[in-house]
């Protein structure tokens, strides 16, 4: 039975003419192109061990800094970045941003990334909701990501209601500040298949909720990268390796590109540039690197921009070279 008011006088819902309303979103604004949308929120999914906490460092330096997320996805709406880390402790956060740092030609102190070292956040408690949304009115973040969502609560997972009462907050954050809200998540060990986010351990209501959702899972000896948003056409799943520098004990996230024969991880491709530079009799143009190393013009450029980034090459003109290294003529040294 529909409960009628006693008084027709008091308060009424705002309501807005259909054709009065904002025309903000006629095209698709994007926080990372085709990645993830601007001010959007949403889940980065995937099984243990998939390579979540990577990825969201990966788009964290990303938006810091302007520079492409996995080398590829360009970033269009850059600014500061809140992160929160709740199984890492703050030496492994830092390690693993100045890794990322570095393999970018970047340095950690220029980038306006801020780390909440609370032991907990409980967005399922009113006190540290509040904490939190002051702590980002003050921090003006464009994106917001918390890791892992497990550790962000105390609620039953498989309970929906439950679950939509923590994700409304999420959302009420996006809307309040204009902020994207990047929340990782585990899916189950077991999958049923079918649509990635189907997978996602816990109510539906988190796969639903999401803008603009990530997901991660190993496939053949790499990490299958799928993408989906609500409101525009995702690419294809992409490829994903996770790159260890023995020299330097890091890590990092780099896109393993099919278009390439044998599937050729960007670090690999990177050395190969290197080497083939170092042994030629004369500094070598794009033309002659695409076709020493079948590659294509995009993915060189790309390889090329970095490790000329990273001082590991040259330019001279319009060709390439690794650096010469100084020498000291023997009478400086000898004085």
């Amino acid at each position: 039975m529909t409960r009628v008011p006693t008084s027709m006088d008091g308060e009424t819902l705002p309501t807005t003419r259909a054709v009065d309303l904002a025309d903000t979103f006629d095209t698709q604004q994007w926080l990372v192109s085709s990645l993830w949308a601007r001010a959007a929120v949403g889940i980065l999914g995937g099984a243990p061990k998939c390579c979540k906490s990577w990825l969201a460092l990966d788009l964290t330096v990303s938006v810091a800094s302007r520079t492409p997320c996995l080398g590829r996805f360009a970033v269009e709406d850059p600014g500061p970045v809140l992160l929160y880390m709740a199984e890492d402790s703050a030496a492994v956060v830092k390690a693993r941003l100045a890794g990322l740092c570095y393999h970018r030609g970047l340095q950690l102190q220029d980038l306006p990334i801020d780390v909440i070292t609370a032991p907990s956040v409980r967005i399922d408690h009113r006190a540290d909701q509040e904490r939190l949304a002051r702590t980002v009115w003050h921090a003006t973040p464009r994106l917001l990501v918390l890791d892992p969502f497990v550790r962000l609560h105390r609620v039953d997972e498989n309970d929906a209601g439950q679950v939509s009462a923590v994700l409304g907050y999420l959302r009420s954050l996006q809307r309040d500040f204009d902020v994207a809200v990047l929340v990782v998540h585990h899916a189950r060990k077991n999958g049923s298949g079918g649509q990635a986010g189907q997978n996602l351990r816990g109510s539906g209501d988190l796969h639903a909720w999401g803008d603009s959702n990530l997901y991660l899972r190993r496939q053949q000896g790499n990490i299958m990268l799928t993408i989906e948003h609500r409101a525009a056409q995702a690419p294809d799943p992409l490829a994903l390796h996770l790159v260890a520098d023995k020299s330097r004990g890091d890590a990092y996230l780099a896109l393993v590109d099919a278009g390439d024969d044998g599937g050729t991880a960007v670090v690999d491709l990177e050395k190969t540039i290197v080497d083939s530079l170092a042994t030629a009799d004369q500094p070598l143009g794009r033309s002659a690197l695409r076709d020493r190393l079948r590659v294509r013009n995009e993915r060189l450029g790309e390889a090329l921009t970095h490790l000329a980034a990273t001082g590991s090459i040259v330019r001279i003109g319009d060709r390439w070279a690794v650096p010469v290294p100084t020498s000291t003529p023997a009478r400086e040294r000898n004085a």
